[in-house]
């Protein structure tokens, strides 16, 4: 009984593993391949957007 707990974590594990890694390689292929010139433009506006915003929370020592 043991065993088939173990490897239920472990297959679980491997599926959780694969599909994340899944998610994050062809986020990246999507974007280098298919994203154009304008690829990192919403990151872009939103570090134009914060840009002189203060630090908030904890103390400055």
């Amino acid at each position: 009984m043991i065993g088939y707990f173990v490897d239920f974590t472990v297959v679980a594990g491997l599926i959780i593993g694969i599909t994340a890694f899944n998610g994050v390689i062809l986020n990246t292929l999507g974007e280098t391949f298919f994203g154009g010139k304008r690829r990192t433009e919403i990151a872009d506006h939103s570090t134009d957007i914060q840009a002189g915003w203060n630090q908030v929370g904890g103390s400055k020592k």
